[in-house]
């Protein structure tokens, strides 16, 4: 889990700050740009099943909307705080932009503990927050997601609710829903794959052959299960992932040197990407402690969990032959963290660069949905693929132009964009 006492909005300020001041931004526009444009606290009353009623606390945060609609999942989690929602509605916004899609930053989230809530109360809080925002996102405002610990059953309750407070079928309020309601084929992929797309262009620019890489995940969501997927599928070799263990309440490195199997975890994970460490040592597993994944003997490393976990503590941990980190989390590596990481000449494919599969094929399913026309796997693949790889070569290029870190290259492009949106709409 993450440090309580780190603040994500606080280090999302920072990158930025770093970035405008690169860019020699106006103060009016790093005023804009550094804070959410609109936010939305608000109650939720749930019946529960013992028939007591219980107030959960809801957000949704629009950082920008200059480029278009606000675009950004709604996450469950007991420890969400505003200031998390506010950072990921941030990196949201530079995460459309630097894959340039025509959407801005948006997120949401429940301050709730899934594990603990029956099928009924989740319906319950899904529905009480769309209550709540329901004439202030929608197609053209701004589209929730699935985030951590949401998923497409979620999403069909909000935008149901939704269909039946404005009176009409409106699929395109929300993304990450099922097929055969909206949902796009490809979509529960993206993700993960949008990580190994760049991944594979990283280790083409650096000469290595990702036949002879083994990596290192931490998580194992929907994001990394993908992820360690499709880069077996290339020839590499996934060696552990680092995920929580609901019966012990703790996080445990699950190894096996040989490689790991994504459909042999699979079938000992929850649906919250949990794995009991008792099952994984009955499949042969070596079991050790949360942090271990980042101390592996792998060329890459892939954080694919919770923000705040390569830090100034963990990152001179880091096995002495990594050569490549793909942020498959939002905000995993802390500024303090990106110093050790630049300091080892590591090569760093920043967060909303290497996650933006997700949102890419959100944006797509939006637009079928929009269309009410949709498209095959294979072709929402091949154009992930090519959003993926064609948004890594452009920072690639400026990185090395401007002889500047990744992380920084991206948000170059990505904020320049946004304040260019910004100037031509008369804002500042």
């Amino acid at each position: 889990m993450a440090d309580k006492s780190f603040n994500a909005f606080e280090m999302a300020q920072k990158q930025f700050d770093g970035v405008a001041e690169k860019l020699g931004l106006d103060q009016a526009t790093c005023d804009l740009l550094r804070n959410p444009m609109r936010e939305y606290h608000f109650n939720i009353p749930v019946r529960m099943d013992d028939g007591t009623v219980k107030v959960f606390r809801g957000f949704r945060v629009q950082h920008n909307d200059a480029r278009g609609p606000c675009k950004g999942g709604i996450r469950f989690h007991p420890q969400e705080t505003i200031d998390t929602v506010r950072a990921l509605a941030t990196w949201m916004t530079w995460k459309c932009s630097v894959v340039d899609i025509p959407l801005g930053g948006g997120k949401g989230g429940v301050i709730c503990d899934p594990h603990h809530l029956s099928e009924r109360e989740q319906e319950g809080i899904c529905r009480g927050w769309m209550r709540q925002v329901a004439y202030n996102v929608g197609p053209f405002q701004d589209v929730p997601a699935p985030d951590v610990m949401t998923s497409g059953q979620h999403m069909i309750w909000m935008m149901d609710e939704y269909e039946r407070i404005h009176n009409g079928k409106f699929p395109g309020i929300i993304t990450g829903k099922p097929l055969g309601v909206g949902g796009s084929l490809g979509r529960t992929e993206a993700t993960g794959y949008g990580c190994v797309y760049v991944m594979r262009e990283a280790l083409r620019e650096m000469g290595i052959d990702i036949k002879k890489t083994k990596a290192a995940f931490q998580g194992f969501g929907n994001v990394s299960q993908y992820a360690v997927k499709l880069y077996k599928e290339y020839g590499g070799t996934p060696v552990c992932v680092s995920c929580w263990d609901q019966a012990d309440q703790k996080s445990y490195t699950f190894l096996k040197k040989t490689g790991i199997d994504a459909d042999e975890l699979l079938k000992i994970t929850d649906r919250f990407g949990g794995i009991s460490k008792e099952k994984a040592k009955a499949a042969g597993y070596e079991v050790l402690d949360g942090n271990a994944w980042i101390e592996q003997d792998v060329e890459i490393l892939v954080p694919a969990a919770l923000e705040n976990q390569v830090t100034k503590d963990t990152a001179p941990k880091m096995g002495k032959n990594v050569k490549l980190i793909v942020e498959g989390a939002n905000g995993p590596t802390t500024p303090e963290a990106d110093e050790i990481i630049k300091q080892r000449g590591i090569f760093m494919i920043p967060d909303f660069l290497a996650n933006a599969g997700g949102v890419t094929c959100s944006y797509f399913e939006q637009v079928q949905c929009n269309m009410n026309y949709f498209w095959t796997k294979d072709e929402v693949l091949s154009k992930l693929d090519t959003k993926m790889t064609d948004a890594f070569l452009k920072v690639s290029a400026l990185a090395r132009d401007k002889k500047v870190y990744m992380r920084d290259a991206a948000y170059m492009i990505a904020i320049q964009k946004v304040a260019e949106a910004c100037k031509l709409r008369g804002w500042v």
